[in-house]
C-alpha cells in the first residue's frame, strides 16, 4: 500500500551513517515499502544528499510487519512485560497523538524516554493480545546476545533486525576493508561480532563511495581505514567553528578529535 513506510530518524551525521546502513540493507532485501528518513537540522549537507538517494522510493524481508495491528512490538531483554520501542507497528493518528501528550503531561515517562511513555499509555500489550507480541528475532537487542547466549546460537541466524542497543554503536568502530578487520575496544562491545562485521561491510562498499561524491574533496571521517582523510585541512578551522561542532554533535570523535588524540593534549599540557 502507498501509505505505508519504514521510518528512522537520524539526528547527527553520525546516526545517518546508521540509516544509510539500514536503506541500504532494506533495498537489498527488496523491500515494496516506502523509506522514510527523519532528519534534525545537524545532517550535513553531503549526509543529506546521500540519504536522499537511498531513501524514499527503493524496491525487506520484515515487509509482513505491516499485516501486524497497532500495537505490534518485541519484548524488551531487561523486562520483557515491556515492549522495546526500537520496532514497532503502530498507525498514525491525529487523537492518538493528542492522547500521547496528554498521557506525558499528566504521568509522565517512569524511564524518562519515549519508551516509558509508550509502554504507559499502551499498558495492556504484555496481556491483552499475544498476537500483538512480535518474535525477538524482530527485535534482536544486541545486549540480549550475552545474556542468554545459548538462545542466540539457537535462533540467532534467523535475527530479521538487529537493535545496536547502548551507548556503543557500529560507527564507534574503524575498519580496516582489505583486511576486513575491525578495530576498537571489542571489550565495550555490546554486539555480535558477526553483526559488527556484516554492518561495516555494506557501509564501507555502497555507503562510503556515495559519501566521496558528494564531500568531494572535503575532507570527512569515513571511519575506514584505507579511506582516512588528511585532518591537515580541519586544523585550520576556528576555535569557534570547532566549538560549533562539537555543540551541533558532530565532533569528529575519530579523527582530530578522537580520545586518543585529546588525551595527548591534555598530557602534552599537564607536562
Amino acid at each position: 500500500m502507498a501509505d505505508q513506510a519504514f521510518v528512522t530518524l537520524a539526528t547527527n551525521d553520525n546516526y545517518a551513517r546508521g540509516a544509510m546502513v539500514l536503506g541500504k540493507s532494506l533495498h537489498n532485501h527488496k523491500t515494496a515499502k516506502k523509506l522514510v528518513a527523519l532528519i534534525g537540522p545537524q545532517v550535513s549537507g553531503p549526509c543529506q544528499a546521500v540519504l536522499k538517494m537511498i531513501f524514499d522510493e527503493v524496491v525487506s524481508n520484515i515487509d509482513e510487519l505491516f499485516d501486524r495491528e497497532e500495537l505490534s512490538a518485541a519484548p524488551d531483554p531487561g523486562w520483557p512485560d515491556c515492549f522495546n520501542s526500537g520496532v514497532f507497528v503502530f498507525c498514525p493518528s491525529l487523537e492518538t497523538y493528542g492522547k500521547l501528550l496528554q498521557y506525558c503531561t499528566e504521568h509522565g515517562s517512569f524511564d524518562g524516554g519515549d519508551q516509558g511513555v509508550l509502554n504507559g499509555y499502551f499498558n495492556t500489550w504484555a496481556t491483552a493480545d499475544i498476537s500483538k507480541h512480535l518474535p525477538f528475532i524482530y527485535n534482536l537487542s544486541s545486549i540480549a546476545i550475552y545474556t542468554y547466549l545459548p538462545a542466540f546460537k539457537q535462533y540467532g541466524s534467523n535475527a530479521k533486525v538487529v537493535h545496536f542497543l547502548g551507548q556503543t554503536k557500529p560507527w564507534s568502530y574503524t575498519f580496516d576493508p582489505k583486511e576486513r578487520k575491525i578495530q576498537g575496544n571489542m571489550q565495550e562491545a555490546s554486539s555480535h561480532p558477526t553483526f559488527l562485521l556484516e554492518w561495516w561491510t555494506l557501509y564501507s562498499s555502497t555507503v562510503v563511495p556515495m559519501l566521496h561524491e558528494q564531500y568531494g574533496d572535503q575532507p570527512f571521517n569515513s571511519g575506514c581505514v584505507e579511506m582516512k582523510t588528511d585532518y591537515a585541512a580541519q586544523e585550520a578551522l576556528s576555535s569557534e567553528e570547532r566549538k560549533k561542532k562539537w555543540e551541533q554533535g558532530q565532533a569528529d570523535y575519530m579523527g582530530m578529535d578522537s580520545f586518543e588524540n585529546i588525551q595527548k593534549k591534555l598530557d602534552a599540557f599537564l607536562k
